[in-house]
């Protein structure tokens, strides 16, 4: 009685599926890690409880020595109104202000007042506690 059998089965494994699942997996980091898009400036955030995250549209920073900031360009406040207007042309109007914890209450105010004059919403970036 011949047990042998005619086909013999490879016991090898294939590296190439395996390879393409990691190429696949290494392409998908990669993209989704550019759709985070961080400040440019560093400002001393204040903290909150809850921090959703808003796509931005227009950034406005305050320093902590009072410096505008309109998507890196600096400009001074009489300038503000003006610069956010042109950025706001054809486009949804969000204002997303990053400003130092120790700036006055006034100026974050005055800078929301006047994105709000020119019909946009604005929200205020925090850091998580």
């Amino acid at each position: 009685m011949n047990l042998n059998s005619k086909h013999k089965i490879e016991a090898a494994f294939s590296m190439s599926s395996m390879t393409d699942v990691i190429f696949l997996l290494l392409i998908f980091f990669m993209l989704t890690a550019s759709f985070i898009t961080p400040s440019g400036l560093p400002v001393n955030l204040p903290s909150s409880k809850s921090s959703e995250i808003v796509i931005q549209k227009v950034s406005v920073t305050i320093t902590d020595d009072l410096q505008y900031y309109v998507d890196d360009r600096k400009v001074t406040y009489n300038q503000l109104e003006p610069v956010l207007r042109d950025a706001f042309s054809g486009k949804e109007g969000v204002v997303v202000l990053h400003c130092d914890k120790s700036v006055p209450v006034e100026h974050v105010v005055n800078v929301a007042g006047i994105a709000t004059a020119l019909e946009a919403r604005v929200s205020i970036a925090t850091k998580p506690n």
